[in-house]
């Protein structure tokens, strides 16, 4: 994509996926308040902010205003998702004044889900795909991430069974097997009215990288985007996802960083 077109794709994504944000779990709630759109959620659900329009005059007030939103619901933590070209363009140090923790940094990107679609993949040697649809191939997913990113991830597994149990068509999650151990896992999650899908997980155990399965689970997704009709695919890349995602075809859409705000960081 040349820049022009990524620019007008970037601003469908602040429109659709941020602004016109949709709750990612039938217990969460999105809403408009002010200058920005949260959402708040019980339990290990995801409170956040997702997109702001602020100024050097609004900032600094409605920083402080999301903060006692959040710690009133008795949140332990929320994040306020920063992209690069959100405005007043030093939100991120007002941010940092106001208690929050910048986590690393994440290339947004993007690329055409059917040309991604008709990506020439065959499975490495050994290897099957086993489409995920219950409990039990949750906990292979997490299992996968465990040994994949050395962390555990209660939110993501009660979020992975809330969209499976209650919204089926908004998740396509997958497994890479090799036999009867899961070596990869990847899940793809898509919104009614939207032009992007959005691409997360892709953790690959240590001893299986470098073999292709992670350009095969980014291919296998695409193709059940494709069938939709969904046009985009759209990928909070890491360091390490990002070179094998920009020769796959997917453009720079910016950069994006996590804002952490804990109620421990204000005791």
């Amino acid at each position: 994509m040349d820049l022009d077109e990524l620019l007008k794709v970037r601003a469908r994504y602040d429109a659709e996926v941020r602004e016109g944000a949709q709750s990612d779990s039938a217990q969460a709630r999105v809403e408009r308040a002010g200058r920005v759109v949260r959402q708040s959620a019980p339990g290990l659900g995801w409170n956040c902010v997702l997109w702001s329009d602020l100024d050097e005059e609004s900032a600094d007030a409605e920083i402080a205003a999301q903060v006692a939103f959040f710690a009133g619901l008795g949140c332990a933590e929320f994040e306020w998702k920063l992209y690069d070209h959100d405005g007043p363009a030093d939100l991120g140090a007002r941010l940092r004044a106001a208690g929050f923790v910048p986590e690393p940094p994440e290339t947004l990107m993007v690329g055409r889900a059917a040309e991604l679609a008709r990506l020439p993949v065959e499975p490495p040697e050994g290897i099957t795909l086993r489409v995920v649809t219950d409990e039990a191939g949750v906990d292979l997913m997490m299992e996968v991430h465990a040994r994949a990113f050395g962390t555990e991830r209660p939110r993501i597994r009660e979020q992975l069974l809330d969209q499976l149990r209650n919204e089926p068509e908004s998740i396509a999650a997958v497994l890479a097997m090799a036999g009867d151990t899961p070596v990869s896992a990847a899940r793809m999650e898509m919104r009614p009215g939207t032009a992007f899908a959005g691409l997360w997980g892709g953790g690959t155990v240590p001893q299986w990288r470098g073999r292709g399965i992670y350009r095969l689970l980014v291919a296998h997704r695409a193709r059940i985007a494709a069938e939709r009709g969904i046009p985009y695919l759209q990928v909070d890349a890491s360091d390490d996802s990002r070179p094998i995602l920009e020769r796959l075809g997917f453009g720079v859409l910016g950069v994006t960083v996590p804002y952490l705000w804990t109620a421990a960081g204000e005791a």
